[in-house]
């Protein structure tokens, strides 16, 4: 690689190889002799035997000695993860899902030689019940905006000349020969980013705070430890736009006054902690980290640390514990850390998240207006047109992890005000199994639950607040008529039990009890006192522990306690868990439906079925174990919890 010395050099560059991505970004005729196949490369279609698809197309190709008009290319995730390995052929806009590494014989045939779609690898719209040729008019990307996702599932996040083919490193060039750090504080403060880590705090404020710090040595830290159990909106972005955080971290440092960044990264992400390496290698490489970057005077270069993978080191000071080699145990603010004395080795340091960095070179490159008019912000502007404050909402688009209880699951970008309703039913595709709605899960352990009746509520972080909710890093489980409130909040209230750092009496040994409470409920030893002693508890620690991970573990209790209070007394009172999936609270029956076809007794491990052929067959309950085999095996439905 020649390294770029000035920013001519990095826009000639960039003319040179965007024509690499002109044939998969522009759609054409299907029978064009050229095209691109993209094969998603994240860790989930990884796990799914893409390295294998991926290496077969490329044989394919060799071997129909079309390597010098087809391309294959690794890329990032596509977000439509449950419909994984997924290959994508351009310009032609086809859209393969599930696909297997014996499919790849039958896409190069069909597709490639003989110009024709292969139907049975179309995905297939859930409420259309139809094959889509076409993937722009797929509904769980009609209605997305991707802007930190911008380049997944486009470039290949291993090679530096495809981000810079899409227009990558220019807002860094823009920043550091044409911009003070003064006006790039600005820029991203008027354009309303927030903190899309969970805190929503003001991103130009917190750039703005540090700025002013008076002092020699300070940092800029990019926070990659997301562990909320179901959200991997972090993951992917590293995965598949590395560059995109190194170029966002040194327009940060500039506006601070920074010359060293830090990624902290848990190391159960193997995938994105090499990719990030590659792209910090070949940015070095470039000139574009390093002394002097682009003939300027501004030099910055960035470390990355990797994390053990505790939940409470997404807390800020928690995190620069662990990065300084100590226990990652939160500390009480002030001071801060842009503060001397309250950020890494006790410099001024600005910790900011994945998604938040991944939006800020599009906010330079376009300017803070085009990113200010989307989602639903009111702001008020000073007399010079600058950001005052913030009257509602908030501005740009917030990426989902959209798990549970419904059809299309996968990572969703939306413009902030878009709905719940729009995510779960347009995106989404609706309740899977024809189930009926009960409650959407936002904000992972630290969120709450919302019902039915607020589903048109506009996304954004007051609103979600203001619901009893909360946006947190994007987490977003749809639950259904199956899923058992109480059962569910002791889910999210064990794994915070387990991710506390026990610094603090409210969380180290609150969230022991709230959980006692909560599993002696589910297994049919609860108390209607209980009740009211697991909610006070859990206003006490909501308002005592010292960090979010604590202060933030009660909310899914009191959020079920709020909206579903009747199923905390039908386990309790009634002895019965109306969901049927807290075993000690219902029995399996056999209702009239059943034929005697014999199937469940044969599949029961415990031979707890007894019944003659043709015959309405019983269970035993005293030899029951509830496993659930013979639901799944009856072919008329006949077996009920009660």
């Amino acid at each position: 690689m020649k390294k770029i010395t000035n920013r001519e050099e990095l826009l000639a560059e960039y003319n040179a190889s965007k024509g690499r991505l002109a044939l998969r970004l522009v759609s054409g005729d299907i029978s064009s002799e050229e095209k691109t196949i993209l094969c998603c490369g994240g860790t989930g279609c990884h796990a799914s035997c893409s390295a294998e698809i991926i290496e077969n197309l490329r044989k394919g190709v060799e071997a129909a000695g079309l390597s010098d008009k087809i391309k294959v290319v690794q890329t990032g995730c596509f977000g439509f993860c449950a419909q994984g390995p997924i290959v994508k052929v351009m310009p032609d806009n086809v859209f393969y899902v599930q696909v297997q590494p014996s499919d790849v014989e039958e896409i190069i045939e069909k597709h490639i030689k003989g110009h024709e779609i292969v139907e049975r690898l179309l995905f297939v719209e859930p409420m259309l019940k139809e094959r889509v040729k076409d993937y722009a008019k797929m509904a769980f990307y009609a209605k997305q905006m991707r802007i930190a996702m911008r380049n997944c599932g486009i470039i290949d996040p291993e090679d530096i000349s495809e981000y810079i083919a899409n227009e990558g490193y220019l807002a860094l060039a823009k920043a550091i020969t044409e911009m003070t750090p003064a006006e790039v504080v600005q820029e991203v403060l008027n354009s309303g980013l927030c903190g899309r880590g969970g805190a929503g705090f003001p991103t130009g404020l917190k750039w703005r705070t540090a700025a002013s710090v008076d002092a020699e040595e300070k940092y800029i830290v990019c926070n990659a430890d997301e562990g909320d159990p179901g959200a991997f909106m972090d993951r992917s972005i590293m995965e598949g736009d590395p560059n995109s955080i190194i170029e966002a971290m040194a327009i940060g440092a500039y506006a601070i006054g920074a010359k060293k960044g830090l990624v902290y990264i848990r190391a159960e992400y193997p995938l994105a902690v090499n990719r990030l390496q590659i792209a910090l290698d070949q940015a070095r490489q470039l000139g574009l980290l390093g002394e002097n970057i682009l003939g300027t005077n501004f030099s910055f270069d960035i470390e990355i640390k990797l994390g053990a993978g505790a939940f409470v080191c997404g807390e800020a000071t928690a995190l620069i514990h662990s990065m300084e080699g100590s226990r990652g145990e939160p500390t009480p603010k002030p001071p801060h850390t842009t503060d001397i004395g309250g950020g890494y080795w006790g410099c001024c340091t600005n910790v900011n998240n994945v998604e938040t960095y991944a939006s800020v070179p599009v906010i330079i490159r376009k300017g803070w207006q085009w990113y200010a008019k989307i989602g639903n912000w009111k702001t008020e502007l000073d007399e010079n047109g600058n950001w005052k404050k913030t009257i509602s909402g908030n501005s740009g688009t917030k990426v989902f992890a959209l798990a549970g209880q419904v059809n299309n699951v996968g990572l969703v970008e939306v413009p902030m005000g878009t709905t719940l309703r729009e995510i779960i039913y347009d995106i989404g595709g609706g309740i899977s199994g024809g189930r009926q709605f009960k409650a959407v899960q936002t904000g992972g352990p630290s969120g709450g639950c919302i019902t039915k009746e607020n589903l048109d509520t506009p996304i954004d972080y007051w609103a979600l607040t203001n619901i009893g909710s909360m946006m947190g890093s994007g987490g977003m489980i749809v639950l259904s008529d199956k899923d058992c409130m109480p059962a569910m909040a002791k889910f999210y209230l064990d794994f915070t039990k387990d991710e506390s750092c026990g610094k603090c009496t409210p969380c180290r040994v609150g969230t022991r009890r709230m959980l006692e409470m909560l599993e002696k409920i589910c297994d049919g030893t609860g108390t209607e006192e209980m009740l009211d002693e697991l909610e006070d508890l859990s206003n006490v620690i909501a308002e005592t522990a010292l960090c979010g991970l604590g202060q933030t573990a009660p909310y899914p209790i009191l959020s079920t306690l709020r909206y579903f209070r009747d199923e905390y007394i039908a386990h309790v009172r009634d002895k019965k868990c109306p969901a049927g999936t807290c075993q000690n609270l219902y029995t399996l029956k056999i209702t009239d439906a059943c034929k005697g076809c014999t199937k469940c007794a044969r599949n029961c491990p415990v031979n707890a079925i007894n019944g003659k052929i043709k015959e309405i067959h019983t269970i035993d309950t005293d030899k029951c174990i509830k496993c659930g085999a013979c639901i799944d095996n009856c072919p008329f439905h006949a077996i009920v919890k009660e």
